[in-house]
């Protein structure tokens, strides 16, 4: 094989540190980008908070008594405001920066001392098997029953219901303990009378069962509650009470005071355990209406304004070669990026956000029916940006407005056609059919071919699938499932 030497040119894209953390940053939510500040400004010496107090440290004496120096190239820059308002410009660019390497200005060191940033967020909420074990451990149960019911209550779901037949626990028990039937059962039903009480219940009628039958014996309503419960809870969620007065043989009277008893039950016990955290959101800008036009302010406390301390700044020398120095030079040059790339993300937040504003002005004025059609593609073309951007930008990003907190998303909605050309959003088009649904008689609902129907009567062209799938993302159920008989009148006597 002959070796030889080749010259070849090709393009290649390099994504500079300074590139990938302004894109990083683009895409942060509010909270991220707050913790990303909070981390720079434990890190980076030159950065500051902009409504901090102006009082910079004096210098030291040995800064005072060093004498006058004439080069100007020698001169502390940032010795006056002027100075440290151009955050030292005139420093030639450290090389480091310029290679498509990660560095501290993308990825910001983590505080080596100091409070945790995380330390005050809010703990874990205690779960549904944690408390539940803390009363098995407190219980006197033996060490055989105590595994029995440490394997039931790994089986009991969110909702706090057995998850698997009590059989199959059962052969799963057996190969290891010889546990017979009867003998889980007996544990269960310990667990079922545990804090809340109905736990570990096969279906609801079973954790309902267990509650009503917990109460005293002279609590009123409990044993018409509990048949009810046994026999009629399907009638009783669909409203059927005259079947059910007539089925179980009780007087309107009686049939109230029961309902009354069961809507204190839960008969999912464990739902308690199960409930998100709540988390709140901030948002990124407020819409306000002001002197008849729609303007975009962004929220100072989603993105805290940052500056470069005059101080610290002053302590840079041309021409130093020192190792202080070149540390020095490297947070400034970090710092001046960093702010640089939180005023962009700010200046495309905001045309973003008043683009978006503009396009759906009829929205915020007369709601979700008016919602226009909107894609990425049309606000990238306005603000002469790519899609990607737009995207990122427009992801876990909120408007404050007067229809209430937004997400940028919610904003965009693709179009059909209208019957005279134009176009609808698919927003306004769910807005509609909510409507309509809202307005049915619950004894003659709407199926999806009359909601097509009714669409193309106001000009919109929908495909009866299409309403149906629209309608399943709302959570409405079908025709069949919302219809309500009508309650028989009682003959006047």
């Amino acid at each position: 094989m002959k070796h030889a030497l080749q010259l070849r040119t090709s393009q290649q894209l390099a994504m500079t540190p300074q590139l990938q953390q302004a894109i990083r940053l683009l895409q942060l939510p509010a909270a991220e980008l707050n913790l990303e500040i909070r981390e720079a400004l434990e890190s980076n010496m030159m950065l500051e908070l902009e409504d901090e107090s102006d009082g910079d440290p004096a210098p030291s004496e040995a800064t005072t008594s060093e004498p006058a120096v004439t080069d100007p190239s020698e001169m502390p820059l940032g010795s006056n405001a002027t100075d440290a308002a151009r955050l030292g410009e005139s420093l030639p660019v450290d090389e480091r920066w310029d290679e498509p390497v990660t560095s501290a200005a993308v990825n910001a060191t983590e505080p080596t001392g100091g409070p945790d940033p995380l330390e005050n967020r809010a703990g874990d909420e205690r779960t549904l098997q944690a408390h539940l074990d803390w009363q098995l451990a407190i219980s006197k149960l033996s060490a055989r029953d105590r595994q029995i019911a440490d394997t039931l209550v790994d089986a009991i779901d969110e909702r706090g219901h057995l998850s698997e037949p009590l059989e199959s626990l059962q052969q799963t028990l057996a190969s290891e303990l010889q546990a017979d039937v009867d003998e889980v059962r007996a544990v269960l039903a310990f667990i079922q009378h545990l804090d809340p009480v109905g736990i570990g219940a096969q279906d609801a009628t079973e954790a309902l069962t267990i509650q009503v039958d917990a109460l005293p014996a002279d609590t009123p309503g409990r044993e018409a509650a509990r048949r009810v419960i046994q026999q009629g809870l399907g009638w009783l969620a669909e409203g059927q009470y005259c079947t059910l007065e007539k089925r179980l043989g009780l007087d309107e009277a009686a049939l109230e005071q029961a309902i009354t008893l069961i809507q204190q039950l839960d008969p999912h016990p464990g739902s308690a355990f199960s409930q998100p955290r709540t988390e709140y959101i901030v948002p990124d800008c407020f819409v306000r209406r002001v002197n008849g036009r729609w303007e975009v302010e962004i929220n100072p406390e989603a993105s805290p304004a940052l500056r470069v301390n005059s101080y610290y700044a002053s302590l840079v020398r041309r021409g130093d070669s020192s190792a202080d120095n070149s540390l020095l030079r490297q947070h400034l040059q970090e710092a001046r990026w960093l702010i640089k790339s939180l005023r962009s993300r700010a200046d495309t937040l905001q045309r973003v956000a008043q683009t978006i504003v503009e396009r759906q002005q009829a929205f915020l004025e007369q709601g979700e029916e008016a919602m226009q059609p909107l894609v990425l593609r049309d606000v990238a073309e306005a603000v002469e940006m790519h899609e990607s951007t737009i995207s990122r930008i427009t992801t876990h990003k909120y408007m404050h407005t007067p229809m209430g907190t937004l997400e940028f998303k919610h904003f965009f909605s693709s179009h059909v056609p209208t019957a005279d050309g134009g176009e609808c959003s698919a927003t306004a088009i769910r807005a509609r059919i909510r409507r309509l649904v809202a307005a049915e008689d619950p004894t003659r609902p709407l199926s999806d071919a009359r909601l097509t129907q009714t669409l193309q009567d106001e000009g919109i062209h929908v495909a009866r699938r299409t309403v149906a799938k629209y309608r399943e993302v709302m959570g409405i159920a079908s025709s069949t499932d919302r219809r309500r008989p009508a309650r028989p009148q009682k003959e006047k006597s």
